[in-house]
């Protein structure tokens, strides 16, 4: 339990962590199964899921990353599982219906493949000795022999490996033990591994599967001067290099002392990690590319509304759009529609024309797209369109609290 409490607490600064998204029946004589969204079913008090067994193998490091806990000269208690104590908590809880999987990662323990072999020894023992199905999301350790990252991705439903920093410079400055080579590696092996397990499985059904839930990975937001726009243009260049399924950005959180690092005073940068999911979600789902929410001269996001607020009052040249007019496209860059809503609209304008009471109950966000939206050629009544007025309008109360007491006019996206 004392080794639970160190390894669980240490374990709390990757976020890196999601539902599942692999599909796995039970089945006679085994134990657990997978639901395709089927893990975060309870959270905490400040979002975070808690239905996985989150834990490190060990908090020993022999790296010296100065932004974290667990560095080789912090000095903090330590601990490290055996592979088998792991194995058995996870069943245990499992069985008390604790948990519905396991999120492990690990300190850097000797070298980066003796660290994987521990990781793979607890794995193959859930897997084969225990028969446990239920969810697996493991950390590979970068500068390990893909062999034993392949063995690992036979076994886990999702891998990570973690950027940590967005560029190579902050790497260099804070992390001295990493590369990015040694970190692209091992993502370009699990990307290409998982191209080809798909393959295999679309012509034999009993093909061996490689992370069937595909791979993710982090970036620590606010401990180096990085941008927004180096931050999102990285991450779009992880999605379509690498096809991953997400990418996590982790305010930091100051931790240890350091002249390099900001002050342990200075609170986490929260509402910048909050633009940054917003930008992420319009880069996966939206269509949008990076160069056109920032660029060279504008690098950062204007906290005081979100990304797609902030590129349509930045393009205005582009609205009004008529909604019952507009292509799915053109509806999606609309703030207040989301994806749904704009396939409700293309649904619904083709047996009515669509007006604003009718907007509102498709679950149109009126109180932002009023503002960008007409409905066959009319705008809502009573609008006041200056640039100031539609500012004042979408910035929300809670944006208010976390700006700086300036006046209003000093806002500018133009």
């Amino acid at each position: 339990m004392e080794k639970l409490s160190i390894l669980s607490d240490a374990a709390k600064y990757d976020v890196a962590c999601t539902s599942s998204g692999a599909d796995r029946g039970g089945q006679k004589g085994k134990l657990g199964n997978t639901a395709v969204g089927g893990i975060c079913h309870s959270f905490s008090a400040d979002g975070r899921c808690i239905s996985l067994l989150k834990v490190l193998l060990t908090n020993y490091c022999i790296y010296h990353c100065k932004y974290c806990i667990n560095r080789c000269n912090n000095d903090i208690p330590r601990a490290a599982f055996s592979p088998r104590e792991l194995a058995e908590l996870t069943i245990a809880f499992y069985r008390r219906n604790y948990i519905e999987g396991l999120f492990l990662s690990s300190g850097i323990l000797k070298s980066p493949d003796y660290t994987c072999e521990q990781l793979l020894t607890c794995l193959r023992l859930l897997r084969e000795e225990y028969h446990f199905r239920g969810y697996i999301h493991v950390k590979a350790i970068p500068g390990s022999d893909p062999a034993l990252l392949y063995q690992l991705g036979l076994l886990a439903d999702r891998m990570s490996v973690n950027i940590e920093l967005p560029s190579q410079q902050s790497l260099a400055l804070l992390a001295p033990d990493k590369s990015r080579h040694s970190i692209f590696q091992p993502m370009g092996m699990i990307s290409h591994k998982i191209e080809q397990s798909t393959k295999e499985l679309a012509k034999y059904r009993h093909a061996p599967s490689f992370v069937p839930a595909g791979q993710s990975t982090q970036m620590i937001i606010g401990a180096t001067p990085d941008t927004d726009y180096q931050i999102l243009k990285l991450s779009e260049s992880l999605y379509r290099k690498y096809q991953l399924k997400r990418v996590f950005y982790s305010a930091y959180m100051p931790v240890s002392s350091d002249a390099l690092l900001p002050s342990v005073n200075v609170k986490p940068p929260l509402l910048r990690e909050h633009r940054l999911y917003q930008a992420d979600w319009l880069l996966r789902f939206y269509g949008f590319q990076a160069d056109e929410l920032l660029d060279d001269r504008n690098p950062d996001f204007n906290l005081a509304v979100d990304p797609k607020c902030c590129w349509a009052l930045s393009h205005m040249e582009w609205f009004p759009v008529d909604v019952n007019r507009a292509s799915y496209e053109m509806l999606l860059r609309v703030p207040g529609i989301g994806i749904k809503s704009a396939r409700r609209i293309l649904t619904a304008r083709k047996s009515r024309s669509l007006d604003f009471d009718g907007l509102k109950k498709i679950g149109v966000v009126l109180k932002r797209a009023q503002y960008f939206i007409t409905c066959s050629g009319k705008r809502m009544d009573g609008l006041r369109l200056t640039p100031e007025s539609i500012l004042r309008n979408l910035i929300s109360e809670q944006n208010q609290k976390n700006l700086p007491s300036k006046n209003w006019e000093q806002l500018s996206f133009f």
